[in-house]
């Protein structure tokens, strides 16, 4: 089980039985908004409230590596673009869609949807 404190820390709660293991995988020193997965489960992607994302690998147990920085563009939210690890969609709140290359945190190309966008 993996979540953030508010701090933003990252932490892993491995649990088997009725036994438990706390580890704290990573501090990114911003509030953590979402976690979400790559569709193979290797990859993290830790995305804050800034429009900062970062990306961690569980089975490296290194630190989280900062992909890319939206913060002037009122980001709103992040995922990964499948199939595969290798790209990062992210929506800015005026409508602007956004794939970014997680190898190197490169920006590949953008969408106006034309609309302000919410998340519900």
């Amino acid at each position: 089980l993996y979540f953030s404190a508010q701090e933003g820390i990252l932490i892993f709660y491995h649990i088997k039985d009725l036994q438990y293991e706390i580890k704290i995988c990573a501090d990114i020193s911003q509030p953590i908004s979402s976690l979400i997965f790559s569709p193979d489960y290797t990859s993290l992607l830790l995305v804050t409230d800034q429009g900062t994302v970062y990306s961690y690998k569980p089975a490296h147990s290194g630190e989280a590596v900062k992909l890319l920085d939206t913060s002037s563009s009122c980001f709103l939210a992040a995922d990964f673009l499948t199939p595969g690890n290798n790209y990062c969609v992210s929506v800015t709140i005026s409508g602007e869609v956004q794939v970014w290359s997680l190898e190197d945190g490169t920006f590949l190309s953008k969408l106006n949807l034309g609309i302000e966008v919410h998340v519900t």
